[in-house]
Protein backbone atom coordinates (compact mmCIF):
# COMPACT_ATOMS: atom_id res chain seq x y z
CA UNK A 1 0.00 0.00 0.00
CA UNK A 2 1.29 3.47 -0.92
CA UNK A 3 2.27 5.33 2.25
CA UNK A 4 1.85 9.09 2.60
CA UNK A 5 3.67 10.72 5.50
CA UNK A 6 2.19 13.90 6.93
CA UNK A 7 4.36 16.14 9.07
CA UNK A 8 2.12 17.71 11.68
CA UNK A 9 -0.80 16.19 13.56
CA UNK A 10 -3.31 19.03 13.35
CA UNK A 11 -6.83 19.17 11.96
CA UNK A 12 -5.69 19.17 8.33
CA UNK A 13 -3.90 15.85 8.83
CA UNK A 14 -6.96 14.58 10.71
CA UNK A 15 -9.26 15.36 7.79
CA UNK A 16 -6.94 13.63 5.31
CA UNK A 17 -7.41 10.30 7.11
CA UNK A 18 -10.92 9.39 5.80
CA UNK A 19 -9.94 10.61 2.32
CA UNK A 20 -6.90 8.31 2.38
CA UNK A 21 -9.01 5.32 3.39
CA UNK A 22 -11.36 5.88 0.45
CA UNK A 23 -8.39 6.08 -1.93
CA UNK A 24 -6.73 2.92 -0.62
CA UNK A 25 -3.77 4.90 0.72
CA UNK A 26 -2.05 4.57 4.08
CA UNK A 27 -1.46 7.76 6.05
CA UNK A 28 1.30 8.02 8.64
CA UNK A 29 1.57 11.13 10.80
CA UNK A 30 4.63 12.62 12.49
CA UNK A 31 3.20 14.55 15.45
CA UNK A 32 4.70 16.46 18.34
CA UNK A 33 2.47 14.79 20.93
CA UNK A 34 0.15 11.81 21.20
CA UNK A 35 -3.00 13.88 21.75
CA UNK A 36 -3.10 15.93 18.55
CA UNK A 37 -6.21 15.97 16.31
CA UNK A 38 -4.75 13.36 13.90
CA UNK A 39 -3.84 10.95 16.70
CA UNK A 40 -5.62 8.06 14.93
CA UNK A 41 -2.83 7.95 12.33
CA UNK A 42 0.20 9.02 14.39
CA UNK A 43 3.09 6.60 13.88
CA UNK A 44 5.91 8.78 15.19
CA UNK A 45 6.07 11.36 17.97
CA UNK A 46 8.96 13.77 18.14
CA UNK A 47 10.43 17.05 16.98
CA UNK A 48 10.39 17.76 13.24
CA UNK A 49 13.29 20.18 13.75
CA UNK A 50 15.59 17.26 14.64
CA UNK A 51 17.03 16.01 11.35
CA UNK A 52 17.57 12.41 12.49
CA UNK A 53 13.92 12.11 13.52
CA UNK A 54 12.77 13.66 10.26
CA UNK A 55 14.87 11.21 8.26
CA UNK A 56 13.59 8.26 10.29
CA UNK A 57 10.05 9.27 9.39
CA UNK A 58 10.93 9.79 5.72
CA UNK A 59 12.26 6.24 5.53
CA UNK A 60 8.89 4.86 6.65
CA UNK A 61 6.81 6.42 3.83
CA UNK A 62 6.76 6.82 0.05
CA UNK A 63 6.20 10.57 0.00
CA UNK A 64 6.12 13.36 2.58
CA UNK A 65 3.52 16.12 2.69
CA UNK A 66 2.44 18.62 5.33
CA UNK A 67 -0.19 19.70 7.84
CA UNK A 68 1.72 22.97 8.37
CA UNK A 69 4.57 24.98 6.84
CA UNK A 70 6.96 25.17 9.80
CA UNK A 71 9.55 22.56 8.80
CA UNK A 72 12.82 24.40 8.00
CA UNK A 73 13.66 24.53 4.30
CA UNK A 74 17.22 23.41 5.03
CA UNK A 75 15.92 20.23 6.68
CA UNK A 76 13.72 19.41 3.71
CA UNK A 77 16.50 20.11 1.22
CA UNK A 78 18.72 17.67 3.11
CA UNK A 79 16.04 14.99 2.77
CA UNK A 80 15.58 15.78 -0.90
CA UNK A 81 19.31 15.42 -1.54
CA UNK A 82 19.12 11.89 -0.11
CA UNK A 83 16.38 10.96 -2.58
CA UNK A 84 13.30 11.25 -0.39
CA UNK A 85 10.19 12.42 -2.21
CA UNK A 86 8.58 15.60 -0.85
CA UNK A 87 5.37 17.21 -2.14
CA UNK A 88 5.23 20.12 -2.45
CA UNK A 89 8.97 20.47 -2.96
CA UNK A 90 11.23 22.34 -0.52
CA UNK A 91 11.89 24.90 -3.26
CA UNK A 92 8.19 25.66 -3.62
CA UNK A 93 7.52 25.57 0.13
CA UNK A 94 10.28 28.11 0.75
CA UNK A 95 7.94 30.76 -0.69
CA UNK A 96 5.57 30.21 2.22
CA UNK A 97 8.40 30.30 4.77
CA UNK A 98 9.51 33.83 3.90
CA UNK A 99 7.05 36.51 2.82
CA UNK A 100 9.76 38.63 1.21
CA UNK A 101 10.85 35.66 -0.91
CA UNK A 102 7.20 35.12 -1.84
CA UNK A 103 6.78 38.73 -3.01
CA UNK A 104 10.02 38.55 -5.01
CA UNK A 105 8.99 35.28 -6.66
CA UNK A 106 5.52 36.53 -7.56
CA UNK A 107 7.10 39.62 -9.09
CA UNK A 108 9.18 37.45 -11.45
CA UNK A 109 5.99 36.01 -12.99
CA UNK A 110 4.21 39.39 -13.12
CA UNK A 111 1.61 38.29 -10.60
CA UNK A 112 -0.74 41.09 -9.46
CA UNK A 113 0.00 41.99 -5.85
CA UNK A 114 -0.06 45.01 -3.54
CA UNK A 115 2.77 47.55 -3.66
CA UNK A 116 5.50 46.23 -1.39
CA UNK A 117 9.00 46.99 -0.18
CA UNK A 118 11.50 45.91 2.46
CA UNK A 119 12.41 48.11 5.42
CA UNK A 120 15.77 47.49 7.07
CA UNK A 121 17.93 50.18 8.67
CA UNK A 122 17.18 53.85 9.28
CA UNK A 123 18.89 55.01 6.09
CA UNK A 124 16.67 53.24 3.56
CA UNK A 125 13.40 52.82 5.39
CA UNK A 126 11.95 56.15 4.26
CA UNK A 127 12.47 55.08 0.65
CA UNK A 128 10.80 51.77 1.47
CA UNK A 129 7.86 53.63 2.99
CA UNK A 130 7.49 55.85 -0.07
CA UNK A 131 7.29 52.77 -2.31
CA UNK A 132 4.10 51.61 -0.57
CA UNK A 133 2.48 55.06 -0.48
CA UNK A 134 3.47 56.13 3.03
CA UNK A 135 1.68 55.67 6.32
CA UNK A 136 -0.62 54.03 7.18
CA UNK A 137 0.67 50.77 5.72
CA UNK A 138 0.84 47.08 6.52
CA UNK A 139 3.96 45.65 8.18
CA UNK A 140 4.64 41.91 8.22
CA UNK A 141 7.31 39.78 9.84
CA UNK A 142 8.90 37.89 6.94
CA UNK A 143 9.06 34.59 8.81
CA UNK A 144 6.31 33.11 10.96
CA UNK A 145 2.88 34.45 11.66
CA UNK A 146 -0.56 33.05 10.84
CA UNK A 147 -4.21 33.88 11.55
CA UNK A 148 -3.40 37.58 11.81
CA UNK A 149 -0.25 37.13 13.91
CA UNK A 150 2.91 38.83 12.67
CA UNK A 151 0.91 41.52 10.85
CA UNK A 152 0.42 45.12 11.98
CA UNK A 153 -1.28 48.18 10.55
CA UNK A 154 1.20 50.95 11.34
CA UNK A 155 1.25 54.74 11.24
CA UNK A 156 4.77 55.23 12.63
CA UNK A 157 8.09 53.39 12.79
CA UNK A 158 7.84 53.11 16.57
CA UNK A 159 5.04 50.58 16.13
CA UNK A 160 7.49 48.05 14.64
CA UNK A 161 10.66 49.09 16.44
CA UNK A 162 10.89 45.62 17.99
CA UNK A 163 10.67 43.97 14.57
CA UNK A 164 13.19 46.29 12.92
CA UNK A 165 15.70 45.49 15.64
CA UNK A 166 15.48 41.82 14.61
CA UNK A 167 15.92 42.27 10.85
CA UNK A 168 14.13 43.26 7.63
CA UNK A 169 10.38 43.90 7.70
CA UNK A 170 8.02 43.54 4.74
CA UNK A 171 5.95 46.64 4.05
CA UNK A 172 2.79 46.56 1.92
CA UNK A 173 0.38 49.24 0.86
CA UNK A 174 -2.87 49.38 2.77
CA UNK A 175 -5.15 47.91 0.12
CA UNK A 176 -8.63 49.40 -0.12
CA UNK A 177 -10.37 46.13 -0.80
CA UNK A 178 -14.03 45.28 -1.23
CA UNK A 179 -13.57 41.80 0.20
CA UNK A 180 -11.11 39.00 0.74
CA UNK A 181 -11.28 35.82 -1.32
CA UNK A 182 -9.41 32.57 -1.79
CA UNK A 183 -8.78 30.46 -4.87
CA UNK A 184 -7.81 26.82 -4.41
CA UNK A 185 -6.30 24.59 -7.08
CA UNK A 186 -4.57 21.21 -7.00
CA UNK A 187 -1.74 20.11 -9.27
CA UNK A 188 -0.09 16.76 -10.00
CA UNK A 189 3.60 16.41 -10.76
CA UNK A 190 2.90 15.81 -14.45
CA UNK A 191 0.99 19.09 -14.75
CA UNK A 192 -2.68 18.10 -14.44
CA UNK A 193 -4.43 20.89 -12.56
CA UNK A 194 -7.99 21.44 -11.32
CA UNK A 195 -9.53 24.23 -9.29
CA UNK A 196 -12.68 24.88 -7.32
CA UNK A 197 -14.73 28.09 -7.60
CA UNK A 198 -13.24 31.11 -5.86
CA UNK A 199 -14.69 31.69 -2.38
CA UNK A 200 -15.27 34.77 -0.24
CA UNK A 201 -13.67 34.76 3.21
CA UNK A 202 -14.82 36.99 6.05
CA UNK A 203 -12.53 37.82 8.93
CA UNK A 204 -13.02 38.50 12.63
CA UNK A 205 -10.09 39.93 14.60
CA UNK A 206 -7.72 38.97 11.77
CA UNK A 207 -8.90 35.35 11.63
CA UNK A 208 -11.17 33.74 9.04
CA UNK A 209 -14.64 33.49 10.51
CA UNK A 210 -16.83 32.43 7.56
CA UNK A 211 -16.45 31.24 3.99
CA UNK A 212 -19.07 31.69 1.26
CA UNK A 213 -18.83 29.48 -1.81
CA UNK A 214 -18.86 30.36 -4.61
CA UNK A 215 -18.01 34.01 -3.86
CA UNK A 216 -21.38 35.80 -4.08
CA UNK A 217 -22.01 38.17 -7.00
CA UNK A 218 -18.47 37.92 -8.33
CA UNK A 219 -18.13 38.99 -11.96
CA UNK A 220 -17.15 36.18 -14.32
CA UNK A 221 -14.00 37.96 -15.47
CA UNK A 222 -12.76 38.31 -11.89
CA UNK A 223 -13.52 34.66 -11.21
CA UNK A 224 -11.44 33.70 -14.24
CA UNK A 225 -8.67 36.07 -13.15
CA UNK A 226 -8.50 34.43 -9.72
CA UNK A 227 -8.28 30.96 -11.24
CA UNK A 228 -5.65 32.04 -13.77
CA UNK A 229 -3.53 33.58 -11.00
CA UNK A 230 -3.60 30.38 -8.93
CA UNK A 231 -2.90 28.12 -11.91
CA UNK A 232 -0.02 30.32 -13.03
CA UNK A 233 1.57 30.22 -9.57
CA UNK A 234 1.15 26.44 -9.32
CA UNK A 235 2.64 25.84 -12.76
CA UNK A 236 5.44 28.41 -12.49
CA UNK A 237 6.81 26.97 -9.24
CA UNK A 238 5.98 23.31 -9.87
CA UNK A 239 3.69 23.03 -6.86
CA UNK A 240 2.36 19.52 -6.18
CA UNK A 241 -0.75 19.24 -4.02
CA UNK A 242 -3.30 21.85 -3.02
CA UNK A 243 -2.39 25.53 -3.40
CA UNK A 244 -4.53 28.16 -1.67
CA UNK A 245 -4.11 31.74 -2.88
CA UNK A 246 -5.56 34.38 -0.57
CA UNK A 247 -6.75 37.38 -2.59
CA UNK A 248 -8.03 40.93 -2.33
CA UNK A 249 -10.79 42.20 -4.61
CA UNK A 250 -10.29 45.96 -4.86
CA UNK A 251 -12.68 48.78 -5.58
CA UNK A 252 -10.91 49.63 -8.84
CA UNK A 253 -11.47 46.18 -10.30
CA UNK A 254 -8.20 44.44 -9.41
CA UNK A 255 -7.58 41.01 -7.92
CA UNK A 256 -4.35 41.00 -5.86
CA UNK A 257 -2.45 38.19 -4.16
CA UNK A 258 -2.23 38.48 -0.38
CA UNK A 259 -0.78 35.16 0.87
CA UNK A 260 -0.06 31.59 -0.27
CA UNK A 261 -0.50 28.20 1.40
CA UNK A 262 0.68 24.92 -0.13
CA UNK A 263 -1.58 22.45 1.68
CA UNK A 264 -5.30 22.08 2.38
CA UNK A 265 -6.59 25.39 3.68
CA UNK A 266 -9.28 26.64 6.04
CA UNK A 267 -11.04 28.40 3.16
CA UNK A 268 -11.43 25.07 1.35
CA UNK A 269 -13.21 23.13 4.11
CA UNK A 270 -16.59 23.88 2.54
CA UNK A 271 -15.73 21.72 -0.48
CA UNK A 272 -15.92 18.55 1.64
CA UNK A 273 -19.71 18.87 1.40
CA UNK A 274 -20.05 21.19 -1.60
CA UNK A 275 -17.81 19.52 -4.19
CA UNK A 276 -17.63 16.00 -5.55
CA UNK A 277 -13.98 15.94 -4.49
CA UNK A 278 -12.81 17.50 -1.22
CA UNK A 279 -9.55 19.41 -0.93
CA UNK A 280 -8.22 16.64 1.33
CA UNK A 281 -8.88 13.90 -1.20
CA UNK A 282 -7.52 16.05 -4.01
CA UNK A 283 -4.34 16.84 -2.10
CA UNK A 284 -3.69 13.14 -1.50
CA UNK A 285 -4.44 12.31 -5.13
CA UNK A 286 -1.95 14.93 -6.28
CA UNK A 287 0.75 13.91 -3.81
CA UNK A 288 0.33 10.22 -4.73
CA UNK A 289 0.32 11.20 -8.43
CA UNK A 290 -3.17 9.78 -8.96
CA UNK A 291 -5.66 11.29 -11.45
CA UNK A 292 -7.36 14.33 -9.93
CA UNK A 293 -11.02 14.07 -8.96
CA UNK A 294 -14.06 15.87 -10.33
CA UNK A 295 -14.46 19.32 -8.75
CA UNK A 296 -18.03 19.96 -9.93
CA UNK A 297 -20.33 21.27 -7.21
CA UNK A 298 -22.94 18.92 -5.77
CA UNK A 299 -24.99 21.89 -4.50
CA UNK A 300 -25.35 25.48 -5.75
CA UNK A 301 -23.95 27.17 -2.63
CA UNK A 302 -22.30 26.54 0.70
CA UNK A 303 -21.31 28.35 3.89
CA UNK A 304 -18.59 27.31 6.34
CA UNK A 305 -18.30 28.89 9.78
CA UNK A 306 -15.31 28.36 12.04
CA UNK A 307 -16.08 27.44 15.64
CA UNK A 308 -13.75 29.10 18.14
CA UNK A 309 -12.71 28.19 21.67
CA UNK A 310 -14.17 24.70 21.81
CA UNK A 311 -16.80 22.47 20.25
CA UNK A 312 -18.84 21.72 23.35
CA UNK A 313 -19.54 17.96 23.22
CA UNK A 314 -22.49 18.28 25.60
CA UNK A 315 -24.28 20.56 23.12
CA UNK A 316 -23.44 18.70 19.91
CA UNK A 317 -26.55 16.50 19.85
CA UNK A 318 -28.79 19.51 20.49
CA UNK A 319 -27.12 21.50 17.70
CA UNK A 320 -27.58 18.67 15.21
CA UNK A 321 -31.21 18.26 16.28
CA UNK A 322 -31.87 21.96 15.68
CA UNK A 323 -29.97 22.04 12.37
CA UNK A 324 -30.05 18.54 10.82
CA UNK A 325 -28.68 19.83 7.50
CA UNK A 326 -25.44 20.98 9.13
CA UNK A 327 -22.20 19.00 9.13
CA UNK A 328 -20.01 19.63 12.19
CA UNK A 329 -16.29 18.83 12.16
CA UNK A 330 -14.76 18.95 15.69
CA UNK A 331 -10.95 19.03 15.75
CA UNK A 332 -10.66 17.56 19.28
CA UNK A 333 -8.30 20.27 20.46
CA UNK A 334 -8.01 21.41 24.07
CA UNK A 335 -10.28 24.45 24.63
CA UNK A 336 -8.60 27.84 24.20
CA UNK A 337 -10.18 31.22 23.59
CA UNK A 338 -9.85 32.34 19.98
CA UNK A 339 -8.46 29.05 18.68
CA UNK A 340 -10.19 27.27 15.79
CA UNK A 341 -11.74 24.25 17.49
CA UNK A 342 -13.86 23.01 14.59
CA UNK A 343 -16.10 24.14 11.79
CA UNK A 344 -19.63 23.71 10.53
CA UNK A 345 -20.63 23.47 6.87
CA UNK A 346 -24.09 23.85 5.37
CA UNK A 347 -24.94 23.45 1.67
CA UNK A 348 -28.04 24.32 -0.33
CA UNK A 349 -29.41 27.14 -2.47
CA UNK A 350 -30.27 30.16 -0.30
CA UNK A 351 -27.10 31.86 0.97
CA UNK A 352 -28.83 33.85 3.72
CA UNK A 353 -30.53 30.72 5.01
CA UNK A 354 -27.27 28.78 4.94
CA UNK A 355 -25.44 31.52 6.85
CA UNK A 356 -28.22 31.64 9.44
CA UNK A 357 -27.98 27.88 10.00
CA UNK A 358 -24.18 27.87 10.23
CA UNK A 359 -24.26 30.79 12.67
CA UNK A 360 -26.91 29.03 14.74
CA UNK A 361 -24.80 25.90 15.09
CA UNK A 362 -21.75 27.94 16.02
CA UNK A 363 -23.65 29.90 18.65
CA UNK A 364 -24.73 26.65 20.31
CA UNK A 365 -21.36 24.92 20.20
CA UNK A 366 -18.59 27.48 20.48
CA UNK A 367 -17.43 30.88 21.62
CA UNK A 368 -20.06 33.16 20.07
CA UNK A 369 -17.93 36.23 20.86
CA UNK A 370 -15.77 35.24 17.88
CA UNK A 371 -18.69 34.87 15.47
CA UNK A 372 -18.46 37.33 12.58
Amino acid sequence: MFKIGIIGGGQLARMMIPAAINLGLEVRVFAESENEPAKLAVTQIGDYRVQSQLEEFARSVDVITFDHEHVPTSSLLALQEKGFRIAPSPQALSLTHNKIAMREALQTINCPQPLWSVATGEIDRENALAEVGGFPCIAKKPIGGYDGKGVRLISSWSEIGDWLSEGPVLLEERVQFIREMAQLVARREGGEIKGWPVVETRQSEGVCSEVFAPAPDLAEDKSMTAKTIAETIAESFGIVGVLAVELFETGDGKVLVNELAMRPHNSGHIFTELSRTSQFEQHLRAVADMPLGDVALAWPRGVMANIFGEVNPDRLAFALEQYPQAKVHPYQKPPRTGRKAGHVSVVGSDLDELFSMASGVRAILGDSSYAG
